[in-house]
């Protein structure tokens, strides 16, 4: 069993993914893993983990380990409908990444100030299982924690 550590794409409090307050990420739908509620400030999202850049949108983007492990980094719920605003990519669709580096600017107030949840879901995409998924003990305290620090480990 191969197990991949995957890192907090932003700082601020981590929360388990079954207190989003959204059922598309806290039932597990689309994959399980954790959350982060970060400051209501310009940020820099980074990659949670090293590989290549799957899926690239402005308010969401999959970065694919070299063992086929897709995790899903969502900045904010319902944030798609923004069309971009308050976002602005680094990266390009296909770019190889390495574990902390950054892939967006995240403008958190201006996505607050427009009524919308701004909390980061960190998902393991298709991960049916929750047992597989190992949250940090930050996540199950719901402490502060910096970018880049353990969110939780996938084992696969």
């Amino acid at each position: 069993m191969g197990t991949t550590q995957v890192f907090a794409p932003v700082g601020g409090r981590a929360v388990p993914l079954t207190e989003v307050p959204d059922p598309v990420f806290s039932a597990g739908m689309v994959g399980h893993g954790a959350a982060v509620d970060p400051p209501h400030e310009m940020i820099e999202a980074v990659a949670p983990v090293s590989g290549r850049l799957l899926k690239l949108m402005p308010h969401a983007y999959v970065v694919m380990t070299p063992d086929n492990v897709g995790v899903l980094v969502h900045l904010g719920l319902d944030t798609v409908q923004l069309k971009g605003d308050g976002f602005t990519a680094h990266l390009s669709q296909g770019d190889s990444v390495t574990a902390g580096q950054v892939v967006i600017t995240y403008d958190v107030a201006s996505v607050v100030a427009k009524g919308l949840n701004p909390i980061v879901p960190v998902v393991v995409m298709d991960e049916r299982e929750p047992d597989n998924i190992v949250p940090a003990e930050a996540v199950l305290e719901g402490a502060q924690i910096p970018s880049g620090a353990k969110l939780f480990i996938a084992n696969k």
